[in-house]
């Protein structure tokens, strides 16, 4: 029987196993973040031997790449052009691609961070954004620093803006970063459980709460599109096993309303429930399509206990809009 998450307008039917891949190949279990393009076609960046795989939307295999390239994905932006431009957080860098591979910009020093929290970039960055008139580049630099870097499009620093706390303005881990048709900017700012809203240069413009450490964003494309966003939920020992609270997607309006939220009340491995949704993406037909880092979260859960991690750990979802 399938399983269908949600409720009013917001119903989706889980596809299990969805991606095909071939014997004796995996995501080793972190799927960092996912893209689609113009032709709905899927791009799991992952933490396996194959960065890169490119799904059509019935999940057959097109093509991998990224092979000794990237070091720990984390971050995918597709972009109007047709570029896709990749984070990856354990090599300090952004690279812009075209959809087969090839390497056309890298922003940062490969394997050279920023002194930790000094604010340059970059130092454990976390994902990239464009703003609507394809003049800036927004990247979030989150684990070893508290900012968000502004560039020209070639990789030319224009400013940055934040700092570490819990203040307006200010970070607690910013994991991930998206941009809408006015030109705001909008920040998990995953620890301090909220998203931040700045204009283009950095002023800040309101929050979004009522979140348990968001991680995924995206935004639907036009002036009223929504967002999903992909909650990991509580990961310390004294409240791991908390419910309601993730990991989940939640759906939004453009103004911060909530619509939906998808999961169940605690983390699993059945299809429906979620270990880590880290990257989220949303194709022409409003199926969304999650991917999460079980290995690194639900590790860590069973570690704690002392138990060992279960074989063929799932690590990336699709969800098909019913109704």
């Amino acid at each position: 029987m399938a399983v269908v998450l949600g409720t009013d307008g917001y119903r989706y039917e889980v596809q299990d196993h969805w991606a095909k891949l071939p014997s004796g190949m995996e995501f080793n279990a972190d799927v960092a973040a996912v893209g689609v393009d113009k032709d709905d076609n899927v791009y799991a960046f992952n933490r396996g031997k194959h960065p890169m795989c490119v799904f059509d939307r019935e999940g057959n295999l097109l093509r991998t790449w990224g092979e000794g390239v990237f070091l720990r994905p984390h971050g995918v932006f597709m972009a109007p052009d047709g570029t896709i431009w990749l984070t990856d957080d354990g090599d300090h860098t952004v690279r812009q691609c075209t959809l087969e591979g090839k390497v056309l910009l890298t922003i940062g020093i490969p394997g050279k961070p920023a002194p930790y929290m000094s604010g340059e970039p970059f130092h454990r960055c976390t994902h990239t954004a464009m703003s609507p008139d394809g003049d800036s580049i927004y990247v979030s630099d989150g684990y070893g620093n508290s900012r968000v870097h502004k560039f020209t499009p070639d990789g030319k620093l224009q400013m940055s803006w934040g700092e570490p706390g819990t203040d307006p303005g200010q970070f607690n881990i910013a994991h991930n970063v998206c941009c809408d048709p006015d030109g705001f900017v909008y920040v998990a700012d995953r620890e301090n459980h909220r998203v931040q809203v700045f204009d283009g240069n950095g002023k800040y413009a309101g929050q979004w709460n009522n979140m348990h450490r968001p991680s995924g964003l995206y935004l639907e494309p036009g002036k009223q599109g929504r967002m999903y966003i992909g909650e990991i939920g509580p990961d310390m020992a004294v409240n791991i096993e908390l419910p309601n609270c993730g990991p989940r997607v939640s759906i939004y309006t453009h103004e911060g309303e909530l619509l939906a939220r998808l999961g169940h009340a605690h983390a699993g491995l059945n299809p429906g429930q979620f270990i880590s949704p880290h990257g989220i993406s949303v194709d022409s037909r409003g199926d969304i399509y999650v991917g999460e880092v079980s290995f690194t979260n639900w590790g860590r859960r069973v570690r704690a206990k002392g138990e060992e991690l279960p074989p063929g750990l799932r690590s990336l979802q699709k969800l098909v809009k019913v109704s």
